[in-house]
């Protein structure tokens, strides 16, 4: 429900910003084109609508799309916002998939922390559909505190890019927290999937008010790192600049790169709505197509 309610919502917006151009096809039947064979015009439909549309068969699917679900403990994290960055990114994957079947695409699902976990090869039915969702709805709730899963992304996106046999859109969505020390690793791998000629895009899922710019209230804190438990007491007026200016470097080298290696990089706010996420998958699929 709460991935058909986001789509919805996001293709009622679309329609009426200055995008309203823009090529959106939610039909569950494609047009007919002449030479089609007649067996397959839904009748019932032409009966309604006087158009005559083509039932769309799992064979006829126009691209096959992977979501790639961060599930570490740092996507645990939540400070001003509602959602974990877990949580976040469960429900803009669903939307995802749920906006992929709309479209008449095969759609799969892979999640990792330390390492590759769940790896559902893309299908198109409506069955597999919810197959897919019930695999993300446990990620969709918050859970409480049960061990520290690292992060090992470059190690997963290997793997995930060794089982994929066909050329795919892959949609990661992560907030890239892992060791500084593996990120040449990681670019890597993610240079690993275009290499299988797979299309690739980043969001980088974060908080923004905190994570990005360290807005917290002026005083003493005592932070914890979710996965290796390591605790540091600051106070945060005395290195918000400093960690801005890093956070700032960091994400615009990485952004950098990725651009080199034609992966789109997109920066997340889990604080934010669905929309832009959704424009930018959007857009990367019609380039596609």
């Amino acid at each position: 429900m709460k991935a058909r309610q986001i789509v919805e919502g996001f293709i009622t917006g679309l329609h009426k910003s200055p995008f309203y151009g823009f090529s959106v096809e939610f039909a569950e039947h494609r047009p007919y084109n002449p030479g089609d064979d007649l067996r397959h015009v839904d009748w019932k439909v032409y009966g309604k609508s006087e158009r005559f549309y083509v039932k769309q068969y799992e064979e006829e699917t126009n691209l096959r799309c992977y979501v790639v679900l961060d599930t570490s403990t740092s996507m645990d994290f939540k400070h001003f916002g509602e959602l974990t960055k877990r949580q976040y990114g469960a429900y803009l994957g669903a939307a995802m998939l749920y906006l992929m079947h709309r479209q008449r695409d095969a759609c799969g699902l892979a999640t990792f922390d330390e390492k590759l976990h769940t790896i559902i090869p893309a299908k198109s039915s409506y069955r597999h559909l919810r197959y897919l969702f019930e695999l993300l709805q446990p990620h969709a709730v918050e859970r409480p505190a049960s061990g520290q899963k690292k992060t090992s992304a470059a190690m997963a996106l290997h793997q995930l890019a060794e089982q994929i046999h066909r050329r795919s859109l892959v949609v990661v969505l992560t907030d890239l927290f892992d060791d500084p020390a593996r990120q040449d690793a990681l670019l890597e791998s993610l240079k690993h999937l275009r290499y299988r000629h797979h299309e690739v895009i980043l969001f980088h899922l974060m908080e923004g008010r905190s994570e990005r710019l360290f807005d917290f209230a002026d005083g003493r804190l005592m932070m914890e790192d979710l996965e290796t438990g390591q605790k540091l007491d600051v106070i945060p007026s005395d290195i918000r600049e400093s960690y801005r200016r890093e956070m700032e470097a960091y994400t615009a080298a990485f952004k950098r790169t990725c651009q080199e290696a034609h992966i789109d990089y997109e920066p997340i706010d889990t604080e934010g709505d669905y929309t832009l996420a959704l424009l930018a998958f959007l857009t990367k699929r019609k380039r596609m197509m």
